[in-house]
């Protein structure tokens, strides 16, 4: 690149700059109002609160008026929020304004333009763009097209036009640091710039550097399934965090950040891409993981984590592995559905609704209510219509109640005070006498009394989901699910505990009978490490966001604790389970986190038809510590956490014991930290002890991986995801420790590391 380019080009930075500066300028005058109105708005609102009214009319009037307060609040709190936004976006781009650069030619028009894309949109005061937004429909160009004849999807169909020049930028501080044209995605120049960076305590966005399929999944808007099959280091993750915040910027007036919702592995990783969306303009849209989601649903139960399931899964309990694996599978999905569609009134699990002792609504009246509506009616609609029977029926106790003896007497043992209370909706002036006004007060008291009767009939407790989950494990053949099984799940509720295998099918069951637990609002869901999902979480996941298109992220080749599968495998079983009219498949097969060598040496242990292609970024050989024993293996990690450097870096080991063991042994001599499911962030600049489980989705400078000798890894379809998984999160540095004989997992490809042999 001439110095003439390079210097025009600069000077068109500078002026993009300046121009920037100057809206920052404008728009941080405009925050300061902002934030000054708020400021007064909630002065006038707490003065408000704080009025002291007794008499009804009163009430009335002031919760009006706190009511418009309230909604003013919301405005002003609102549009100081969206101004904030602004300004961040601006302070962005007045760093580094773009990063690529396109000159098209339509055939209609003379002229070539020039367009620059960039993380946001900005226009100068004559409205004329300045920067395109990267989610822009022409800005697809950049990550799609080739030079010469292209086109690109607009509002209103397919747009042709001819691709002249495309070019990359590398700006920082408003200085333009590397610059050159290019026929590809993002060249390998830029990415080997990017990719050889040290890795941040938090994930960066990766708009100036996606590729060309990534950016097929970025911009679908058509598939209600779409499955993203991805290697190691693939960029699924950043994937899906980038085609998040495309759908917001593509469906901006039908779309909110609070309609998607993200399944995230654990706290941890979700604290890891906490930064991304708020980098690109957006908010986050709602994340959970799967067991805090099925938690909040079954309250009252201490619900086993994913991490208490992998540290019994590593044990390898054979029986509870095989039984794991038939309650996560389809059929016992299907399996729930023909028991529902079955079953009738009188084997439904229906209890009695009491208060104080006395039975309002027995069992075998709720039963006949029940039975009695059509027999082609589906349960959900049945129980709702049984639901609001009940009700009806409430209301005429309610009113037959009125004139009791019990509730003249609590009349007249009011005082003033509890009498006015009772009154506080209603004017006096609404009652034509005073006995129309003592029969209010006297039906609000038996309201007031049978208000947990009303919630046990709204809360469909007269239900009980948990035996009748019991009554569908015995309708089964005791080959599928032995008796122990079912005993030990009774049991465990006697204490209030339930296993992560029954959660998913039990909250079907309950949703399928009942019809609770769905969320119509939501528009987009997504699931990340989908292969650590089984197909029956997978379906409930579904069920409950009915109206969601689906999007699955993983890879399976990173599967713990239960065997690998092809991709070709887990998709069928997908297609089995989500029968969809707009299905999608797109695989991401090369792999941009790891060197070169550790990217090959991970290769290595896999199956031969894998499809992994390693990106071209050299680095050091992996190493192997082989030790005579425990205590030579945490003195060699000793002596090599000390060539790392400060740099961000991890022991990773298979479980949490391991892990604590570790830590019982090197917290006295060097700075370490030991991370569990209840941390939220990761330390800087400090060796972490973590277990596989926690790690995943997550990257490092550096990893030691803990003894990956055959006695820990023996040769097993279960623990080759778990070690593929330990390799894989090392960007820069691989080391490996083996205390004896190095598993045979790795064994036959030694060719690939560096053996430091002491035994």
């Amino acid at each position: 690149m001439n110095s003439n380019e390079i210097k025009l080009e600069q000077n068109r930075v500078n002026a993009v700059v300046k121009k920037v500066n100057a809206k920052i300028e404008d728009t941080s005058k405009e925050y300061e109002k902002a934030k000054q109105e708020t400021k007064n708005v909630q002065t006038n609102y707490s003065n408000n609160t704080s009025v002291n009214y007794f008499e009804v009319d009163d009430r009335i009037e002031t919760s009006a008026e706190l009511q418009q307060q309230r909604g003013l609040v919301n405005r002003v709190v609102e549009n100081e929020s969206i101004i904030n936004n602004q300004l961040k976006k601006l302070k962005d781009l007045a760093d580094s304004p773009y990063f690529g650069r396109i000159d098209i030619k339509d055939d209609d028009e003379p002229e070539i333009e020039k367009l620059y894309i960039g993380t946001s949109s900005f226009v100068d005061k004559n409205q004329e763009f300045l920067v395109y937004d990267w989610r822009a429909p022409i800005s697809s160009i950049y990550y799609n097209g080739t030079l010469g004849k292209t086109s690109y999807q607009t509002p209103v169909g397919n747009q042709q036009t001819e691709l002249k020049k495309k070019r990359q930028f590398s700006i920082k501080a408003g200085q333009i640091k590397n610059m050159f044209d290019t026929n590809e995605t993002v060249g390998d120049e830029m990415l080997q710039n990017v990719l050889g960076q040290h890795n941040d305590e938090k994930m960066q966005n990766i708009v100036s550097t996606i590729q060309k399929e990534q950016n097929d999944i970025i911009r679908d808007t058509k598939s209600d399934l779409l499955i993203v099959q991805g290697a190691a280091g693939s960029g699924k993750t950043s994937t899906l965090l980038q085609r998040i915040a495309f759908l917001l910027y593509h469906s901006r007036d039908s779309l909110d950040a609070d309609q998607i919702v993200l399944f995230s592995p654990n706290r941890l990783f979700a604290r890891y891409i906490s930064d991304v969306l708020p980098s690109l303009g957006e908010r986050n849209m709602q994340q959970v993981t799967f067991s805090e989601f099925v938690a909040h649903r079954l309250e009252g139960l201490n619900v086993e984590t994913i991490f208490d399931k992998y540290e019994i899964s590593s044990s390898d309990h054979e029986l509870k592995n095989d039984v794991s694996e038939i309650k996560g599978s389809n059929q016992f999905i299907k399996a729930i559905e023909n028991y529902c569609n079955k079953i009738d009134g009188s084997e439904i699990a229906f209890n009695n609704i009491s208060l104080d002792g006395e039975i309002y609504f027995s069992k075998e009246h709720i039963e006949s209510i029940y039975d009695e509506l059509p027999k082609l009616m589906q349960s959900k609609d049945k129980f709702l219509q049984t639901k609001n029977t009940l009700i009806k029926e409430l209301k005429k106790i309610i009113n037959d109640s009125v004139s009791k003896p019990w509730v003249d007497k609590a009349i007249d043992n009011l005082n003033s005070e509890q009498y006015h209370d009772l009154l506080k909706d209603y004017k006096i002036s609404m009652f034509q006498d005073e006995i129309d006004e003592r029969n209010y007060i006297a039906k609000t008291i038996v309201k007031n009394k049978l208000q947990k009767v009303y919630d046990a009939i709204f809360n469909g407790n007269f239900f009980d989901p948990y035996i009748q989950y019991m009554n569908f494990l015995n309708s089964l053949d005791e080959k599928i699910i032995p008796n122990k099984v079912i005993k030990e799940f009774s049991q465990n509720l006697e204490f209030h505990k339930i296993s992560l295998d029954d959660v998913a099918p039990l909250l079907y069951l309950r949703s399928i009978l009942t019809g609770d637990g769905q969320n119509q609002k939501i528009k987009y869901l997504f699931v990340d490490e989908m292969q650590d999902y089984s197909i029956a979480q997978l379906t409930y996941i579904k069920h409950a966001f009915p109206n969601a298109k689906l999007n699955l992220m993983g890879d399976s080749e990173q599967a713990l604790f239960k065997n690998v599968e092809t991709p070709e495998q887990l998709l069928q079983k997908l297609n089995n389970a989500f029968p969809t009219n707009h299905s999608r498949l797109i695989k991401l097969n090369r792999s941009y986190r790891s060197t070169y060598e550790i990217t090959n040496f991970a290769k290595s242990i896999l199956p031969k038809n894998n499809d992994i292609e390693p990106f071209n970024r050299k680095g050091k050989m992996p190493k192997i510590l082989i030790r005579k024993n425990e205590n030579q293996a945490i003195d060699s990690i000793l002596k090599e956490i000390k060539s790392l450097g400060n740099k961000n870096k991890a022991i990773i080991t298979k479980n949490m014991q391991e892990a604590k063991y570790l830590y019982r042994h090197l917290y006295n001599t060097i700075n370490v930290t030991l991370m569990s499911d209840k941390d939220r962030s990761i330390p800087e600049e400090s060796l972490i002890i973590i277990p596989v489980y926690l790690a995943k989705g997550l990257e490092f400078d550096s990893v030691i991986a803990w003894n990956v000798s055959q006695e820990n890894y023996s040769y097993s379809n279960k623990l080759l995801g778990t070690l593929y998984t330990i390799i894989t999160r090392a960007m820069h540095q691989l080391t490996l420790v083996s205390i004896g004989k190095v598993s045979n997992i790795i064994s036959s490809h030694e060719n690939k590391v560096i053996i430091d042999y002491k035994i």
